[in-house]
């Protein structure tokens, strides 16, 4: 039993816990005897005021042990409770720590002051804020759902206005047809009511003759009869038919327009906290209605401009026809030059995940890395050229090849090994057609997005190689072929690709859907794309040689 409460109502010093009690610190409430008041004293981290123990001006305000009635004077660690002296006598807390209760209750109190402080004038205050921002953005749902409603309406008023035109035109081409028929048909029993009329006065004539046995009437007679009884062709009509197109589920779709997928995601909230905006922003970025040029970067690479991609928000990496890669900032500043170790010019370039260049050398026959402008050879496939190229999210290279007997297919490499071969889709049949020119591209969804110009296609199978779409341009579109050639993705998952003879760019939904055109910004045959961290899309042109930026979300 702890030698403070014995049987005898004597007061034992907290500190050495063996002499009587002779002070008490008002401050931090403990009992001392007359040897411990100056180690106590020694403590300068705490205010004290020791006085007499029978001078002491307050009595401690102990809590009450709701067992015993009687005050308790220590905190028992491991319970974490109160507990008085008859508590410690039944043994049951026998080899726990026990601590000052007044101490124990003072720090505990100092700790809910604290939650209070936070709780009024931190937490409660950003909770209100978060509230407060869903209602802002409760009130913007509404009228952005109202849009998109109003929006699918007029694109349905408009779809059922272009049907009725067309009905209406069909049913003019119809009605004008008939008139047509029917004016004929009149035209010709009209001639035929004639011919009868005279047919029957022939007749009368010839009656009249024969019963008359008059030789004066037959003498003057002319006959008609050679003339009458080569009867007058038949209108002939091949009659018009309406044969209606089968209407296409999908296709109707596509020409209608795509609703983007609502993405729902949560995020850990944390101190200070964030504005309630970048809380709670949209997770769907809509497209702009007009996409606007907001920068261009002349590259002098005229009529020989084909690919680029981001090194970072404010600088570009480009590739030409001759052997040197060229770095610009946004402002058209050559930032750094690279020649290619062979003296080819290389067919495509990428950066990698730890900022590396990497471009193909399809002369060597080789995928080469830049790394502190060292050039080394990392991939030389036996028996296929590697043309173009991509990083993807995982570090692996994805590149495009074709071989010796003109097959195609996409190899996944991490480092200097294979890791994937992509050729054939379920049926046995190639993915991709023998051309050289295959674009490719990671989308966020892990599925591998291919621009192949020989198929006037874009061809995407998932990670695992598996087709899931082929999109061969918007169907309304029949004059020209859709003239694939650079391609790359958005935060959106969506799939952007240059139509290089249209001078525009297709927006795809990830499952294929043609969203939208860009076809405003003046562009002059669209070779390579690539996309930054801001969505914003760079625009290589071939034809000018010079790199257009452009905002379309």
């Amino acid at each position: 039993m702890d030698p403070r409460y014995c049987a005898q109502d004597i007061l034992i010093c907290d500190l050495c816990e063996n002499h009587v009690v002779q002070s008490h610190c008002e401050f931090c409430h403990v009992n001392l005897c007359k040897a411990c008041v100056g180690e106590h004293l020694s403590d300068s981290t705490t205010k004290h005021r020791v006085v007499p123990y029978t001078e002491r001006t307050s009595t401690p305000n102990y809590p009450k042990c709701s067992k015993h009635s009687k005050n308790c004077e220590l905190y028992c660690e491991q319970c974490d409770s109160p507990v008085c002296s008859t508590c410690i006598s039944t043994g049951n807390h026998r080899g726990h720590h026990l601590s000052d209760v007044l101490q124990k209750l003072s720090s505990k109190i100092k700790d809910m002051e604290k939650e209070l402080k936070e709780l009024e004038t931190i937490i409660y205050p950003k909770y209100e804020e978060i509230t407060s921002g869903i209602k802002s953005w409760k009130d913007k749902l509404e009228t952005h759902y109202r849009k998109l409603t109003t929006a699918v309406t007029k694109q349905g008023e408009e779809l059922h206005r272009k049907i009725n035109i067309i009905v209406a035109n069909q049913k003019f081409k119809i009605n004008e047809m008939k008139t047509k028929h029917m004016a004929a048909l009149n035209k010709q029993e009209k001639e035929i009511k004639q011919i009868t009329a005279e047919v029957k006065l022939c007749i009368v004539d010839l009656k009249k003759i024969l019963e008359s046995n008059d030789t004066s009437l037959a003498s003057v007679y002319k006959s008609r009869y050679k003339e009458i009884r080569r009867l007058p062709q038949k209108v002939k009509a091949s009659l018009p038919r309406f044969s209606p197109h089968q209407i296409n589920t999908e296709q109707l779709h596509q020409i209608f327009g795509s609703l983007s997928a609502l993405s729902i995601t949560t995020e850990e909230h944390s101190f200070p906290m964030k504005k309630p905006e970048a809380l709670f922003c949209p997770a769907v970025k809509p497209l702009l209605d007009e996409p606007q040029l907001i920068a261009t970067i002349n590259t002098g690479y005229e009529y020989s401009l084909y690919s680029i991609i981001c090194f970072s928000d404010e600088e570009i990496w480009t590739r030409g026809n001759d052997k040197i890669m060229k770095l610009y900032n946004l402002q058209g500043r050559l930032q750094k030059s690279i020649q290619t170790k062979s003296g080819n010019y290389p067919r495509d370039i990428a950066v990698t995940r730890s900022g590396d260049l990497v471009y193909t050398d399809p002369d060597t026959r080789s995928v080469n890395i830049v790394n502190n402008d060292k050039i080394q050879e990392v991939i030389r496939p036996p028996g296929w050229t590697p043309y173009y190229i991509c990083s993807t999210s995982t570090g692996d290279l994805l590149i495009t090849m074709t071989s010796d007997d003109e097959q195609s297919k996409v190899v996944r490499y991490s480092g200097s090994t294979e890791k994937q071969t992509i050729q054939f889709n379920s049926e046995g049949k190639p993915l991709y057609s023998s051309g050289c020119i295959k674009y490719i591209t990671e989308n966020r969804n892990l599925d591998i997005c291919v621009a192949d110009w020989g198929a006037n296609a874009v061809v995407v199978v998932n990670q695992a190689g598996k087709l899931r779409f082929r999109y061969t341009g918007h169907p309304s579109t029949t004059k020209d072929l859709f003239d694939a050639h650079g391609i790359t993705t958005d935060s959106q998952s969506q799939i952007l690709t240059a139509d290089y003879r249209k001078d525009c760019i297709h927006i795809l939904h990830q499952d294929g859907q043609f969203l939208r055109y860009i076809d405003n910004c003046d562009l002059q045959r669209p070779w390579g794309l690539c996309v930054d961290t801001r969505d914003n899309l760079f625009v290589a042109e071939w034809k000018s040689g010079k790199v257009k930026k452009i905002k379309y979300m």
